[in-house]
């Protein structure tokens, strides 16, 4: 028998709980509209177990009845995520002409009321650590960061791994021929996809010196460090991705003078991830990724917290 508490419960579940079941729904039906087949095929269960989990509160189950099996839901979310940023503080990489990330308490004890309380204030370059370059980074009139689509924030990840080149050649920039060998692999990159970059460099973070090439402030003419290269741009832009992301600190490798592969890819309206953590835990497909910035508004980039639930 459904009653007054009943159906006030199943409101209340279900509105708190919505967030959850929400992400892992959109996240499905994006790997359901873009993905390859291995995906799609992933995607569906991951709809399918959203939805059993959520039939006990559309059916009106007892409360903890729906608990568990949201919370189950949840568990198994959580347990398939990998973060792939990093944290910011005072020994958070950026570019060497930009101001580096700052971090002052202005509130941090007992308060006069005799309660805890925290607060600080923080400034740094929109482009530093674990960033987004929006599209109007280096292409007038494209996209700022808050106007990017969502649906180009949350998509199948492909990850191409380059990381052997690299560690003969720490100039070493993807090729369209990396990315054919990729396919030749794992199948066609669909529109929409969001192509990472796994150089390898991650294992020098946060050693400026080893990361960058040079730990000089100001200094833009000793860089050494991996990217990709103008031929690869253009084959990506024309595969029309959603975005691009690599775990250097540019797309452009490091002896780069004119950012000809930023360039290339923000006029076609595709956004950069840069400095992207933990890459070498993700597979070559078949991983989701929800990359989502902060929203600053008309901005060129920002800080962004990236997250990859794996199949």
């Amino acid at each position: 028998m459904i009653t007054r508490h009943t159906r006030r419960f199943r409101f209340v579940a279900w509105y708190r709980f919505a967030p959850l079941v929400a992400a892992s729904i959109v996240g499905a039906l994006a790997a359901t509209i873009l993905a390859p087949a291995g995906v799609f095929r992933a995607a569906t269960r991951r709809v399918e177990a959203v939805a059993a989990a959520t039939n006990g509160v559309k059916d009106g189950a007892t409360e903890s009845e729906a608990r568990s099996a949201i919370g189950v839901a949840a568990a198994d979310l959580a347990a398939k995520a990998i973060d792939l940023t990093y944290s910011f503080d005072e020994h958070t990489i950026y570019w060497p002409t930009d101001q580096s990330f700052q971090w002052r308490k202005t509130k941090w004890g007992i308060s006069p009321g005799g309660y805890w309380y925290a607060s600080a204030v923080y400034s740094a370059s929109e482009h530093g650590g674990t960033h987004i370059d929006g599209p109007i980074h280096f292409a007038k009139g494209k996209d700022t960061v808050d106007q990017i689509p969502l649906d180009r924030l949350i998509a199948p990840a492909a990850v191409v791994d380059i990381s052997d080149h690299c560690m003969r050649d720490r100039d070493h920039e993807l090729t369209v021929g990396d990315i054919e060998a990729w396919e030749d692999d794992h199948g066609p990159i669909a529109p929409g996809t969001i192509v990472l970059v796994r150089s390898g460099w991650g294992r020098y973070w946060p050693d400026k010196a080893r990361y960058l090439g040079s730990d000089v402030s100001g200094d833009v003419e000793n860089l050494h460090f991996p990217g990709i290269a103008g031929d690869a741009a253009l084959w990506l832009a024309r595969r029309r991705v959603a975005g691009v992301g690599i775990d250097t600190a540019s797309l452009d490798h490091g002896p780069s003078r004119d950012f000809n592969t930023h360039q290339i890819l923000n006029n076609a309206g595709i956004y950069g991830l840069e400095n992207v953590a933990n890459l070498e835990k993700l597979p070559a497909s078949g991983a989701m990724l929800i990359a989502l910035p902060m929203k600053i508004k008309g901005g060129s980039g920002g800080p962004v917290r990236i997250i990859a639930i794996l199949p």
